[in-house]
């Protein structure tokens, strides 16, 4: 499983690069406004600067809704760095967009994914990843990751090569479930993903050690 960090704040992706266990960065235009990153030159400039601080995947996403935003912007944020993944809403002109990026070889994440049907039509149309929203359902009383399950089944029946990235991870047991089912990327905040290093016993363990090592100093 690829682990992605989902946030636009430098800080946090090098203290997450820093463990070494980061695959990727995902952003979206509201974690780019948290940060105070404001105009398309300075959020570009910002997509650069993350790139430069991982090695992985980083997810630059659009923000126009017809074909033609969408395809200028896509191949805009593409020409910045190898790294950059064009992130598209799962809409029909997204659809559309998705399938001209996957023509020209520029790889595509589909985001704002809520349902097996859209997942399907993204990887139809060629999508790099695919991002069910599993958080976000769970706020509507839905199964996040009966969702997971679902798409997974369905890739898993004809072979598609969509990588399935989990987002709006709110917790590490999301984490895990996503692990179990066999979810190809998880993408959540920093905690979430350090929180999995921890466990009471660790802590207790250790401090026993410690304690009884210095009977021996």
């Amino acid at each position: 499983m690829k682990f992605f960090i989902d946030t636009a704040n430098l800080a946090q992706i090098k203290e997450a690069q820093e463990l070494g266990i980061l695959d990727g960065v995902t952003t979206n235009p509201s974690l780019m406004a948290k940060e105070g990153i404001k105009g398309i030159d300075a959020i570009k400039k910002h997509y650069v600067d993350i790139c430069n601080i991982v090695d992985g995947d980083v997810s630059a996403e659009v923000i126009s809704t017809d074909l033609a935003g969408m395809i200028k912007e896509g191949e805009e944020f593409a020409a910045l760095h190898p790294q950059i993944v064009v992130k598209v809403p799962m809409i029909p002109e997204g659809i559309k967009a998705i399938k001209y990026f996957t023509g020209k070889g520029i790889r595509t994440n589909c985001t704002l994914v809520f349902s097996a049907g859209q997942a399907l039509l993204a990887a139809k149309a060629g999508a790099s990843y695919v991002s069910p929203f599993i958080g976000r359902l769970d706020d509507v009383s839905t199964d996040g990751l009966g969702l997971i399950e679902d798409i997974r089944l369905i890739y898993d029946n004809y072979g598609f090569d969509t990588e399935i990235l989990a987002a709006s991870v709110r917790h590490p047991m999301h984490i895990i479930e996503c692990a179990k089912i066999g979810a190809d990327v998880i993408t959540g905040p920093l905690s979430a993903i350090t929180a999995l290093a921890k466990h009471p016993l660790t802590d207790t363990g250790l401090a026993t050690f410690l304690a009884d090592a210095k009977k021996f100093a």
